[in-house]
């Protein structure tokens, strides 16, 4: 490794970071802990008092040794978002139009349109111009080499466009969910001068960023014809080291896990009606089932089991540290992968899902058969994709599982998922910044 002192520097500027757990922290840890490996020291400017929907000190292990943290207190209206929506001030504030307890209510449609509509991009507008104020004097004293803005929240970008502006240093952007093309984003019940707002911001990031990157291939389909521009795609991936102590599977239920949140949109219907089938017709199929969802669980999924009759199998588990949700979804017999069944679901490809092929558990993914996460599925032999009412191919994946599992023949999946490995990619992430400098 290249001593630090010779080392060029990067300033990693991410709202999602240890302690904080969930989805959103992963991608630039583990690229913060793998870029000394390839000549570049990680700088981060991260907030002090941030709201994030989980904590997760775990995740504090994979910090690089002596990793310079910039934190910086933020101002963020959620306060008055629980106050006006009637939430408890402990209650965490969940992405993607989660809800774990009720449907949204009128004070609920409310809100999101004040989110949607007053505070563009996002609720950490406020912090855009307190941190371009600092950052540029900081940076006048201790000059980096290249700065990344990850995002969403997307006023992780903004804040790179001002020392863009102010600075001229090399900028990469990196989009791990859409901006305008997000799931949600119909949602926000956005105003037509908001919705001109929100995407003429967009457009000057992905036009002033020296590099912009991605985690699929639709996905940056998308923003190449938002900005008739090279997008680069750097799929996330999984950690080795992470794996280490992950125990085999042993056959003692048959077990369909899902980690991770699963909102409504994830919601798969139709294959709870299969399971619930399953158990009505198949002999002992019921004896040795169990779902098991580990996270946060929308309560329209929580409702569609109870109308099934199926909650008797589930076993809902709440957040767990990332190390401990890795061991029991190991434990798992069948790794469930619903996709959101939403207009960008072509590039759908999360996080959990190359953590599951480091599992080495057959994956069955519900989705688009040709979407990217299909293709990472077939490329790497893990698995089977199956459409949104594919009813009769969920039947048949699952008996033959279920067949398997009965003569202890559901063993480790021996797939080729090396490239994915969080150590190849920041080699990928290395290589576009020093194309930058």
């Amino acid at each position: 490794m290249i001593e630090r002192c010779f080392m060029k520097k990067v300033m990693i500027i991410s709202y999602y970071w240890p302690p904080g757990g969930g989805a959103g922290v992963h991608r630039w840890l583990k690229f913060a802990k793998y870029l000394r490996h390839y000549g570049w020291e990680p700088i981060v400017y991260t907030p002090e008092n941030p709201e994030y929907p989980e904590t997760d000190a775990s995740l504090l292990k994979d910090l690089p040794t002596d990793l310079l943290t910039i934190r910086r207190k933020i101002r963020e209206p959620y306060r008055l978002y629980k106050l006006f929506t009637g939430r408890s001030m402990g209650e965490k504030i969940q992405a993607g139009f989660l809800s774990e307890n009720r449907k949204p209510g009128q004070a609920d449609k409310l809100a999101t349109w004040l989110r949607g509509n007053l505070f563009i991009p996002d609720a950490r507008k406020f912090w855009i111009r307190p941190s371009v104020r600092y950052l540029s004097r900081w940076l006048s004293a201790h000059p980096v080499d290249a700065v990344v803005s990850t995002g969403p929240p997307h006023s992780m970008h903004l804040i790179a466009l001002g020392l863009k502006q102010g600075h001229n240093i090399p900028w990469l952007a990196d989009f791990r969910d859409p901006w305008s093309q997000i799931d949600f984003y119909h949602k926000l019940r956005l105003t037509p001068w908001a919705d001109k707002k929100h995407k003429a911001l967009e457009r000057r990031v992905l036009h002033t960023a020296d590099r912009v990157v991605t985690v699929s291939n639709h996905w940056a389909g998308g923003l190449r014809q938002l900005s008739n521009r090279h997008i680069d795609v750097v799929t996330n991936g999984f950690d080795p080291e992470d794996f280490l102590d992950v125990p085999d599977y042993t056959h003692e239920r048959f077990t369909l896990t899902h980690l991770g949140s699963m909102n409504a949109d994830r919601n798969p219907r139709v294959l709870w009606e299969v399971i619930k089938d399953l158990v009505m017709h198949v002999p002992g199929f019921s004896d040795h089932l169990e779902i098991r969802l580990i996270g946060k669980t929308d309560i329209a999924v929580r409702q569609a089991l109870e109308s099934l009759e199926l909650q008797a199998f589930v076993n809902h588990i709440p957040y767990l540290p990332h190390d401990k949700a890795l061991e029991i979804t190991g434990a798992s017999a069948i790794l469930l992968l619903p996709l959101n069944n939403t207009p960008n679901v072509m590039g759908i490809a999360p996080g959990k899902l190359y953590e599951y092929l480091a599992l080495k558990r057959p994956i069955l993914c519900v989705g688009p058969p040709n979407g990217d996460a299909a293709g990472i599925i077939q490329e790497t032999g893990s698995g089977i994709t199956l459409g949104f009412q594919d009813r009769g191919g969920m039947h048949e994946a699952l008996l033959k599982w279920y067949s398997a599992f009965l003569t202890e023949g559901l063993g480790p999946v021996e797939g080729s998922a090396g490239r994915f490995s969080r150590i190849a990619l920041t080699g990928q992430i290395a290589e576009i910044l020093n194309g930058m400098v």
